[in-house]
């Protein structure tokens, strides 16, 4: 940071203290963020996980001493959004301690994704979580109602033992497991959002699955908490989620407002989940803090002056350190938070949540509800529907099409690299691009996409994100569709690789009207409209076979080399 930001922040924590922002914030004064307690009041419980979690510690040591005891070595998550981004977090950071279950996390709608986990299964030694804070969010249920159905075959008898719920009291999934005979019911403290819930049953029983210490996480958490609750602001001070949100807000003000993330390779998972407690938390009436995860690095050069930058540095790994460096020396601002070892991870948990409610005071917006979430969902039903009623999916015309590729959203193109070339023709920064993939979870995809991310840049300037879908929707779908409209927005879709996968119409039924092909495709299709109703610009790519091939196709030859060999010193 330089002088001029490190005034900045300054004034910003004298006028933290001044309006006594933090003695309010643990007060659960709404009038922080609006004059009505709406979705605040009951949305604060996340202040105080680390009071009441430990109480339940013995519940989740029950647990998982039962399920080792008759031999269960898998579990699959199956939850979206809040509910699978920190179990994810904590399997690829921690990994599964010996004797303990193996756990994957299984957070989308696409067919090929879903059949590859199928077959890596074990369906007499699996248990299943079924994760969700509403009680009915469609891709989850989608999931529960298929992976019964599995379990009913496979086992014939006492289905219900292989399946555990997370959820809020009253939900439909709290019914629905009673009722199924489920193995467990875990019921969540109601007053915590999806996206703030990370210290909660619904990240730590996935946790207790894979055999972290809770108890040792929690009290790096409770300690987090403590320091949090710190009245004295000044730049030395001890409350580093104050000082936290007090740099994240202020930079977004001063036009700064694309948080670029650099995390240590071992923790960079975190970086899933604090893109969607950012993006979803301040991405609405107009305003928004973008961030920026596992983004291939770049010159210091490359990037614009709406860059911040974070750098997550693990004690002993220093692979970002000279970029840090580099970027400095070029007048970008960069925190550099120190992380002693994996559990201090628990704290990193508490300072974003606490970070991301004071940044969202600073720039004055809600940071609980996601007001624009549903109109995706609505969008969704109106096109799942119609493909009920007619037997198809009715879209428009496209612009360009071939034996590979349909193009959506040019006026006219004579290829695909030439369609992205021209609906691209006025990016630059402040603007960013997004890459919405609706493809299946491949590396080989993942690597094109990401070339073709770097050279995205490269050519505008702007940030670039990437996001899976269904997944996005849940992460930064809201800031999308609320924020100030500065996206262009690449939409990325494709036909099933291999055979679709049905969603059963019921949990005791093989009848099945939809197929998660069907689901993935209504669910791009209803969030392109979504961002058209909301004059945003959508370019969508439908990709037929040859998926890593199409993708290189739309890098322009000039950038392709040079975006390939960055991509490459991505760290994986």
């Amino acid at each position: 940071m330089n002088t001029q930001h490190t005034t900045w922040i300054t004034e910003t924590l004298e006028q933290f203290q001044r309006n006594r922002v933090i003695p309010r914030l643990w007060a659960h004064d709404h009038t922080l963020w609006s004059p009505e307690p709406t979705e605040i009041s009951n949305r604060l419980g996340w202040l105080h996980c680390t009071e009441w979690m430990p109480n339940r510690l013995h519940q989740l040591t029950a647990l998982v001493k039962g399920l080792q005891k008759e031999g269960y070595r898998q579990a699959v998550l199956l939850g979206m959004g809040g509910s699978s981004l920190a179990p994810q977090v904590f399997r690829q950071v921690f990994g599964v301690q010996e004797g303990y279950l193996d756990l994957i996390v299984l957070d989308t709608t696409d067919p090929d994704t879903i059949a590859k986990v199928e077959e890596q299964l074990d369906f007499r030694k699996t248990i299943f979580i079924v994760s969700t804070k509403s009680g009915g969010t469609v891709e989850t249920f989608s999931l529960f109602r298929y992976f019964y159905n599995r379990c009913r075959n496979e086992l014939n008898k006492d289905v219900g033992a292989h399946f555990i719920a997370i959820t809020d009291p009253g939900s439909t999934l709290a019914e629905l497991a009673e009722h199924l005979s489920f193995r467990a019911l875990f019921l969540n403290d109601p007053n915590i959002g999806g996206r703030y819930s990370a210290l909660s049953l619904f990240g730590m029983l996935p946790a207790a699955l894979i055999g972290l210490d809770l108890q040792t996480f929690l009290e790096q958490a409770a300690q987090a908490v403590r320091q949090s609750q710190e009245e004295r602001l000044t730049p030395e001070c001890q409350n580093s989620a104050a000082m936290l949100g007090a740099v994240l807000g202020t930079m977004a003000l001063h036009g700064k407002d694309k948080v670029t993330f650099l995390i240590s390779p071992s923790l960079e998972s975190f970086g899933d989940w604090v893109e969607q407690l950012i993006a979803e938390s301040s991405g609405k009436s107009g305003k928004g803090i973008l961030p920026v995860v596992r983004e291939p690095i770049g010159d210091p050069d490359e990037y614009g002056e709406d860059r911040f930058f974070v750098y997550l540095r693990l004690n002993g790994e220093e692979t970002f350190d000279n970029l840090t460096i580099a970027l400095q020396e070029r007048g970008h601002p960069v925190l550099i938070l120190p992380i002693a070892g994996r559990y201090n991870l628990a704290e990193q948990f508490f300072y974003w949540e606490m970070a991301t409610a004071l940044a969202c005071h600073l720039i004055d917006v809600h940071p609980f509800n996601q007001p624009n979430v549903e109109e995706t969902k609505a969008l969704t039903r109106q096109f799942v529907a119609a493909l009920k009623e007619s037997g198809k999916l009715t879209t428009a015309k496209p612009d360009f099409f071939s034996e590979s590729v349909e193009i959506f959203g040019v006026a006219s193109a004579a290829n695909p690299k030439e369609a992205l070339q021209s609906f691209l023709n006025h990016a630059a920064p402040p603007a960013y691009i997004a890459i919405q993939a609706f493809l299946p979870y491949q590396k080989d995809l993942e690597e094109a996409l990401q070339t073709l991310r770097v050279a995205l840049r490269r050519q505008t300037g702007c940030a670039v994100t990437l996001g899976f879908g269904p997944r996005y929707l849940h992460s930064t779908g809201q800031l999308h569709k609320g924020d100030a409209g500065n996206g262009f927005f690449i939409q990325l879709t494709c036909d099933p690789q291999t055979t679709d996968v049905p969603i059963p119409d019921d949990f005791n039924s093989s009848h099945a009207s939809l197929r998660f092909g069907d689901l993935k495709l209504a669910q791009a299709l209803g969030d392109q409209q979504a961002l058209l109703n909301q004059g945003r610009r959508v370019l969508r790519i439908h990709f037929r076979k040859d998926l890593s091939q199409s993708i290189f196709s739309l890098i322009p030859n000039d950038f392709r080399e040079s975006a390939a060999q960055m991509n490459t010193s991505r760290v994986n």
